[in-house]
């Protein structure tokens, strides 16, 4: 009888072996196989972005074949851009996707190939690779053969120079600068102090400000006449200025003004300025008073032959631009703000 319990408890034994053997899960081996070819946009295909177009407009769509881990898994994939030439060693991520393709729109695009390195409104090549992973922790990256395109990205920041000089110790990083009209302009304005003598002075290729770059001088007669060889120091006493130069046709002009502000809204109405007062370390113009509900304008020299209004009311000034509405009655201080060229602000705060 004892030896039936044995041959049943060792029969059962097995059984529950078997069992567990057949139920242990299958083992899931993940590796990086390969990734897929890049498939849009092809090898040399050009773009010129255009600053006029609807930024929101879709510029590219890059698409890829899918990656192989060697079982189905979850994939991650980042866009990258690169300068070609550099071999991926600062590339700009420009989107991360579990789909097999990404679009970027006219301003996407443009800011990565600027972020890359490419000079606005020159044409220059930039290298695509997709990058994919599995994970959260980037787990075996793999990379696709990079294709190269042809972009001619843009800018809206206005092309700038500096005026360093006595006013502020001569030390370029820190000058107040000059703006164009536009980029490929030559026609550049802003506001200066000025306290003796001063050169304008061109940015280097990176946009930066330093010695050893053009540097512009008068011309020895003082007339308003500009030299870059033989060139003297610029002079002019001190005062705040509004510094015209051209870097094409080689002159330049300063016109001193003092600021005021004017209107129905001030104690004297529009028959005379209530003068404001130059704040050096804001380099901002500033006034405290008691103002009605009605409208004010900033007015030069107490004359109306240089006024700034707020056509469209939204912040920016505009010579000869609409009035400005004071929204309530009170004290307020009122700060005029020309130290960024060609992009001259202003603020009312009632205190």
């Amino acid at each position: 009888m004892k030896h039936i319990y044995k041959i049943i408890y060792f029969f059962c034994l097995s059984l529950l072996v078997l069992a567990c053997t057949e139920n242990e899960p299958e083992k899931i081996q993940i590796e990086a196989v390969s990734i897929g070819a890049i498939n849009t946009p092809t090898n040399g295909d050009t773009f010129v972005l255009n600053p006029a177009e609807d930024s929101g407009n879709t510029a590219i769509t890059i698409s890829w074949d899918s990656a192989d881990y060697g079982y189905q898994t979850g994939i991650n994939y980042t866009v990258e851009f690169g300068l070609t030439g550099n071999d991926f060693a600062s590339p700009v991520v420009v989107g991360t996707t579990t789909n097999r393709f990404l679009s970027m729109d006219v301003s996407e695009l443009n800011t990565a190939c600027v972020l890359a390195g490419l000079a606005p409104f020159v044409e220059g090549n930039v290298d695509i690779r997709i990058k994919s992973y599995v994970g959260t922790q980037n787990g075996l990256p793999q990379y696709s053969e990079a294709i190269t395109i042809l972009v001619t990205p843009f800018t809206t920041d206005l092309p700038k120079i500096a005026v360093p000089g006595n006013h502020q110790g001569w030390n370029p990083g820190t000058a107040p600068l000059l703006a164009a009209s536009g980029f490929g302009e030559t026609d550049y304005e802003g506001y200066v102090w000025l306290d003796g003598i001063y050169q304008f002075l061109a940015p280097d290729s990176s946009g930066n400000f330093d010695w050893g770059t053009t540097q512009w001088g008068d011309d020895g007669t003082f007339t308003g006449k500009l030299l870059i060889e033989g060139r003297v120091d610029c002079t002019s006493p001190a005062g705040y200025y509004f510094v015209q130069a051209d870097t094409d046709a080689l002159t330049y002009s300063t016109t001193a003004y003092d600021w005021g502000l004017i209107g129905s809204a001030t104690p004297d109405g529009w028959d005379s300025d209530q003068d404001m007062t130059y704040d050096a370390d804001s380099r901002t113009w500033v006034i405290t008073l008691d103002l009605s509900a009605d409208e004010i304008k900033f007015r030069a020299n107490d004359d109306w032959g240089w006024n700034y209004g707020d056509t469209g009311a939204d912040g920016e000034l505009s010579n000869d631009g609409d009035n400005i509405v004071v929204p309530q009655a009170g004290n307020y201080t009122v700060v005029l703000d020309l130290s960024n060229p060609r992009e001259y602000t202003y603020s009312l705060t009632l205190n």
